[in-house]
Parts: structure tokens; sequence; C-alpha cells
């Protein structure tokens, strides 16, 4: 099955929509007609654009307002199609798509709308053009595939076929297993959009809101499924129309609809493993079974300051790399690496970023497998010239340019702390009682959260929980978490929409660096907390105001609310457990610490706590309008 995009999809000028759409790895494009339109050369030289790029064009669209017209609006709408016909043999274009009427003249009737196709395909034929037929959700009198089926069927015309699109299907919440009746060979192209679950219009929902297939609530899965059964083999293409992508970057926006289409159709070949597919096999996502290490790039007075950090937080420095200056500081399982090399890919991080986390280092089921499917989903690999003994780790960009390395116990991968590094003498600090890292945090642009949340669900076994909004003084800023099955694996996605706010803030000072934070899981965090205390730890302080009003919102023992209070410890519960959190003091450009204990099957992450925790940051961070030192 060809992979295609519509030009509309993609923000830009016609050429940067072209040149997006090929380098992102599509092979087909359709043509919106606006595009076409507003485009500075003839329709030939379109098509001469769009080939020299290796793209075919499938589709020109969209040709409304044809079928069950009065005169003289009909005898107006053949004249109007065969004009079109003409501009697609320039183009260079065989089939184009006609969409229900919703003129306000339309007739009903099915065999009326029939007849009228049934005359379009004889005008259509000789010229080598294909006529599909697409129900609008919002269309006046056919709305739904299975009315156009029967429009189709009953003009019974080889030239004249029927066009699915996922958003009018599912948005209408119509069964998508009703097109497994179909006969495929009558099905001439098939458009894939998700979109959010909302209540409105359906018009204006669909021209705002659509979104790549993996980004929205629509079972897309479902409908191709459905459309594969038929035996379709043609274009599966995205229609995607939405606010946030139009003033999006062309490349972005295109590779995250290749990555979604991917992800998509690999799917389906898993969940219908009896249908011949025409789809490149790929491995299946990665399982990810924890953070193997996290690694900072900082030199000078900026890597002491943070080590010193690390120390309160009863981390020890363990051993150091054999070759480059890079040292690891443990605590249970966790690994935090600070690498002051100035000649590798950290020293090129710290340059543009200042102290920051450079690289994530995910243990997986197999690294191999896992980065052969990031290859496959669009991802960039990063190679770096290795020295003597080390191991060939296999890495991926990741956000704001940093990597993600993939390691594994079975191929060995694990070894590499044996293998690259050498053990310090007398690391034998007894810790604070951390365990392993609870979850990352990842600060972004608000445009990139649809982005980097479709990044980690294509590529690693993770799903997403409800998107939260979370109050900053200064803002808004948005918070997309995801996770694995059994939470070995977690993240946040944070949209900071404006840098006034504490999230927006760290993205402006550290020119775009991937993690602001990193929290930490303990068992009990009482006890963490005193430890940390002896370690001359300086947690974040809370007002009393918090404290406060905690005891009107749970029914606290006075005891713990005592303790809570004392230790700075913010708290919160749901019917499925309890939540700790302390957190360090901001460093740096605005990064932090935090320790959780997780009761019971508690899976979020404090949210009710988070617009007192971004306000007591920001008090310790320097006043609006002052500038760094």
């Amino acid at each position: 099955m060809l992979h295609a995009i519509a030009t509309v999809s993609v923000p830009g000028t016609l050429r940067d929509k072209i040149t997006a759409i090929a380098q992102a790895g599509f092979k087909g494009v359709e043509i919106f007609e606006q595009d076409l339109i507003a485009f500075d050369g003839s329709p030939r030289d379109v098509g001469a654009m769009v080939r020299d790029h290796g793209l075919e064009i499938v589709l020109f669209q969209p040709f409304r307002d044809f079928e069950g017209l009065p005169e003289p609006y009909r005898h107006r709408a053949f004249m109007r199609a065969e004009r079109k016909f003409d501009l697609m043999a320039e183009l260079g274009v065989a089939d184009i798509l006609i969409c229900s009427s919703v003129h306000p003249a339309a007739l009903g009737g099915v065999d009326r709308m029939a007849a009228d196709f049934a005359e379009l395909g004889e005008i259509a034929a000789p010229r080598g053009i294909r006529v599909g037929f697409e129900a609008l959700a919002w269309g006046k009198h056919i709305f739904d595939h299975r009315d156009a089926w029967e429009v189709v069927r009953r003009a019974d015309h080889p030239h004249v076929g029927l066009i699915l699109d996922s958003f009018h299907t599912l948005a209408r919440k119509i069964d998508p297993d009703t097109i497994r009746r179909i006969p495929g060979d009558k099905i001439f192209f098939v458009q894939l959009a998700d979109a959010p679950r909302i209540e409105m219009d359906l018009l204006y929902w669909s021209r705002h809101f659509r979104n790549m297939p993996g980004e929205g609530d629509l079972d897309v899965t479902g409908f191709m499924r459905a459309v594969a059964a038929t035996g379709y083999s043609g274009p599966v293409s995205l229609e995607i129309f939405n606010d946030q992508f139009r003033g999006g970057n062309p490349r972005s926006v295109a590779q995250d609809g290749y990555r979604s289409l991917v992800a998509l159709m690999d799917d389906v070949r898993a969940a219908e493993p009896e249908i011949a597919l025409t789809v490149p096999h790929i491995p299946p996502r990665a399982i990810v079974e924890g953070v193997e290490f996290l690694e900072f790039a900082a030199r000078g007075a900026d890597a002491a300051a943070l080590e010193s950090l690390f120390q309160t937080l009863g981390f020890r420095a363990d051993s150091r790399h054999r070759s480059r200056t890079l040292t690891v500081w443990r605590q249970g399982d966790i690994r935090l690496l600070v690498n002051r090399s100035q000649s590798d890919f950290a020293g090129s991080a710290y340059a543009l970023h200042g102290a920051s986390v450079c690289d994530i280092g995910l243990r997986v089921d197999d690294a191999k497998d896992c980065a052969t499917r990031a290859a496959a989903l669009g991802s960039m690999p990063f190679n770096q010239a290795r020295g003597v003994g080390e191991m060939p780790i296999p890495a991926i960009r990741g956000l704001g340019g940093s990597l993600v390395h993939f390691i594994d116990r079975k191929s060995g991968l694990t070894d590499v702390w044996d293998i690259e590094f050498q053990a310090l003498p007398g690391a034998t600090a007894s810790g604070t009682g951390l365990t392993r890292i609870d979850h990352i945090a990842q600060t972004m642009s608000y445009d990139a959260m649809l982005s980097w949340s479709l990044f980690h669900e294509a590529l690693l076994s993770m799903r997403r929980m409800p998107m939260v909004d979370v109050v900053d003084p200064d803002g808004l800023v948005r918070s997309q978490a995801l996770a694995t099955a059994d939470g070995a694996f977690r993240v946040t996605l944070n949209g900071a929409e404006t840098h006034r706010t504490f999230a927006g803030n760290f993205l402006a000072d550290s020119f775009g660096a991937s993690v602001q934070h990193v929290a930490f899981a303990c068992d009990d965090i009482f006890a963490t907390v005193d430890k940390l205390a002896a370690h001359a730890f300086a947690a974040l302080p809370m007002g009393a105001n918090y404290y406060d009003d905690l005891a009107t919102r749970f029914d606290l023992d006075d005891g713990l609310l005592a303790q809570l209070r004392a230790a700075n410890i913010l708290y919160d519960e749901d019917e499925h457990g309890r939540f700790f959190q302390i957190y360090s003091r901001p460093f740096g450009t605005g990064m932090f610490f935090e320790i959780v204990q997780r009761d019971g099957r508690y899976s979020g992450y404090g949210a009710p706590n988070a617009p007192y925790r971004i306000a007591a940051l920001k008090r310790l961070t320097r006043d609006k309008g002052v500038p760094k030192a």
C-alpha cells in the first residue's frame, strides 16, 4: 500500500509542502485544489515538481456539490467536472475525489445520484480518469459511507468508485466493520485522520481538530482493519485539517504523518495476520524495562555543583569511563552520568544548553529491534566515533536534539558498565533509599506535544493518560503523561505556551534542553527524608497555606499532617492509593529533582499539587525582567 498525504495536511507553500513530504518518506501526494490555485505556476509545472521529488500524484481533490442537482445547476456541475478533468491531465493524475453535496438545491434520491455518476463515468472513462465518491459527515443527503456505496453500486460504472475517510465514518460513530462488505476493487481511495473525541459541530470539528492516527481518540486502527479485509491494496493517505499544524514546521508535520502511518499499518498487519498486506514488516513496539541511565553534560563549576547536589541526594561516585571524562553516580538501580568531555556529543550539548540531560538510556527487551523500528518510523539514527573497547550501543535523536540509547540484556549491552568503566575506590556511600527513576519530565513548546506523544506511542509499548492543564502564576502549561503498563517507564511531556511560565523560562534559558526534572522512587519517604537531612539536602520549601488546605481536602491524621509540613512533603490520593512527593530547589537553568513514594495503585503524578510546586520554585528564581549574571 502506497503511503501518501494531502498537501492540505502540511503547512507552508506548495513547494515547502512537496519538499517536506518527499523528505519524510512518502511516495504519494494528494493535490488539494486550494494549494494548486495559490501556486505561481501551471498545473503542468506542479506535476513536474512533484515528480522531480520522486513522488506520484495519487488524487486531485476536492470537487464539491456535484450529485443530485436540478437544472441549470446540474449542467454547470458537469461543465465544471470536464474543466477539472482537463486540469488533471496537465497535473498527471487519474483519480478525483467528489465529496457529497451540501448544495442548498441538491435533491435526494439514490437513483438520481447514481445516474449522475454513471453519466460522469462515461465522460471520465475515455480520459483514463476514475471518479471517487466520498460521504461527508455533514453532507446534505449522503453522510454515511454505506449510502455513498449504494450510489456507487447503482451507478455500476468501472470508472466510478468509493472513497473512504476514517473521520467521516468514525465521527458519526458508524461501525467500521460495515466496510468489510464492500468489494475492495470498488474502493478507489482511502483517507485517514484521527481526532480527539469532542462533542461539537461535525464540520468545525473536522476543519480544526483532525490529527495524525494515534494522536486522537478515534478507532482508526479498527477502520483500517476493515478496509484491509476487503482486499483493498491502493494508497492510504492522510488528510489532516488542524489549526496547530497550520502554524507548524512543514518537515516536522510531514515526519509525524509518516511515523503515524507506518505505525498504524504495522498495527493493522499485526491485528489481521491472515491478510497479505503490502506493507514492510517492522519489529513490534519495544518493551521498556526501565531507565538504564541518564547522562548529564556539564563542565567546570556546573559539573561540580551538579555532583554536589547528587551527593546531597545520597548518590556515590561509582565508576569512571576508561577513556572519556565520564563519571557514573549510583544509588539503587539509578545511574546518573556526568560527562565533562569536550570532543564528543556531550561537549556540543553543553555548549548549546549548559548543564543538562543530553542522553536517556532505555533498557528494552531488544535494542537492535527497537532501533530498527525507530528508523522505520523516521527517527534519525545517531553515531559517533567509538574509542577502543567501546560497545556499539544503538541510539537515535530525541527531543531538542538530545539522544536516546537502547540497551538490552539479551545482546550483552548491559555489560557496558563492566567493559567500559572502572570502579572507583571507596565507593560505599549508604544512600538515602532512592530505588529507581520513577519518571522523567520533558519540557517543550506546546506545539511539539503531539509529535513527542506520537514518538513514544509509536516506538514503545506505552499509553497516554488524559492531558492535564497546569496553572503557572504566569500562564498555562499542558501536561501529557505516558507510561508502560507496569510503570517501568513513565514520562511527562510538559508543553509551555509562553516563556513567562517556569517551564517556558527553562526552555528559553537552556535553549531547548529536553529534561527539566527527574523523579526518583523510594519505598519510605519519611525514612528517606531523615537520610536526606543527614546529607544536607535542601528541600523546596512549601508555604503553610498549602498544608492548611491539605487538612481540608483529605482526612489526614494530625501526626501525618505534621510530618508532611515539617519535611515539605506534598501529598495526593485517589481511589487507588496515596502519593507523596518532595522536591529539590531549582538549579542551573531551572532543572530540579523530585522524590516520590507511591502507595497502592496510584498512577498519577500529583497534578493537584503542581500549581503550588511551581509557585514555590518561582519564588526561588530571579525576578521577571532581571537578566542572568
